[in-house]
């Protein structure tokens, strides 16, 4: 029997030409099967699929095997899918969905608001203006660009997209100011000791919008697993923040390592800056990128305690943290969080617990 004929006629052809070469009617060659009659004629007619059962019994009829009667079978049925326009268009729209989920998360951006076309023409349309795309076969400049502070990792979609969000969120972000480096500075000194309280936190865009940067929440991605990030959008500086870990602390160490960046220098053209604070340094890392990080958190380090870190007890307790706290006018939830972060306070200490969180506040802005 030559299978490539499969192409065009269905297996049951091939097992009556089958029958026929050795003259059983399909009466004697159901009684061989144990099957009824109708079986074999339904299968013949195309009415009945071959299953791996019938293929396995015809098989052992006929000395070939099952596997050849289930090919058979599917490179027809394949073949008629091709000839079909409908299947076809539906297979061509699972190719192009599947082309823009290699851009990003679609069901998420969806979920998040950031796309809302209905048909697929004006999806494709949206993710090419979404990731600044002049078409579907570029793809996201962001994701060669961007710096991690764990830079041995490639960006996942996740965080491109997020970096993306944040792109497109700091074009709707009013600025009153020039960027002037001096008064950055002098902001990112501040605020340790400015941000005591939640509603500390509403104004910051505005703070840092007089001196020539747009700041912009926009919540994480799930599993996008990044705080914050430093990018120039259009000229313009632009510091985003994920709200992951929503604890004031989190949130106000992901500021200033931003601003520090900025003030350092290290965002350049289309290259950001991303980050996941909670990473560790790898003492081993001597490239450019890990000695912008150290800069970074001495910086941020040197504005939360400008005078160092006190002399620590033997027993880190609550009161402690408290008049330590309140002698370098922070809040109490900064000081642990800095040294959790130093690894002079374990992450489960319960001297966090209650801490205030800062996510509705960052919602406002």
């Amino acid at each position: 029997m030559n299978a490539a004929l499969a192409e065009v006629f269905p297996a049951g052809e091939f097992l009556a030409e089958e029958l026929e070469a050795r003259g059983w009617t399909q009466a004697e060659f159901a009684a061989i099967l144990d099957r009824p009659a109708q079986f074999v004629s339904e299968i013949i007619s195309g009415k009945k699929e071959i299953t791996r059962e019938s293929a396995a019994q015809i098989g052992a009829a006929l000395g070939t095997s099952a596997e050849m009667w289930l090919s058979l079978q599917d490179q027809y049925l394949l073949w008629l899918q091709k000839q079909d326009a409908k299947s076809q268009s539906d297979l061509d729209d699972v190719r192009r969905r599947a082309r823009l989920n290699e851009k990003g998360p679609i069901s998420l951006l969806k979920k998040a608001g950031v796309l809302a076309a209905t048909s697929l023409d004006e999806l494709e349309d949206e993710v090419r203006q979404f990731f600044e795309l002049k078409s579907l076969d570029d793809e996201p400049s962001l994701a060669a660009a961007a710096k991690r502070s764990n830079h041995g990792e490639s960006l996942s979609s996740l965080q491109i997209s997020w970096l993306y969000m944040v792109r497109h969120a700091s074009r709707r972000t009013s600025m009153t100011g020039n960027y002037s480096r001096e008064a950055l500075e002098a902001v990112g000194a501040a605020l340790p000791q400015a941000l005591k309280t939640p509603a500390d936190f509403a104004d910051l865009p505005k703070t840092l919008g007089a001196v020539g940067v747009r700041l912009v929440y926009v919540p994480g991605l799930p599993g996008a697993k990044i705080d914050g990030c430093a990018m120039l959008v259009d000229g313009t500086r632009v510091i985003g923040l994920s709200g992951r870990g929503k604890r004031l602390d989190k949130v106000l160490f992901a500021l200033v390592h931003e601003i520090a960046h900025l003030t350092r220098g290290h965002v350049k053209d289309d290259q950001p800056i991303v980050e996941a604070i909670d990473l560790d340094d790898d003492p081993d890392d001597h490239s450019d990128e890990a000695a912008q990080e150290r800069e970074a958190n001495a910086t941020a380090a040197r504005w939360v305690l400008p005078g160092g870190l006190p002399q620590l007890p033997e027993r880190l307790s609550g009161p402690w943290v408290m008049h330590t706290a309140a002698d370098a006018d922070l809040a109490p939830i900064v000081l642990v969080g800095h040294l959790q972060h130093l690894r002079k306070l374990d992450w489960r200490t319960t001297l966090a617990k209650g801490a205030p969180n800062v996510d509705e506040v960052m919602a406002r802005w």
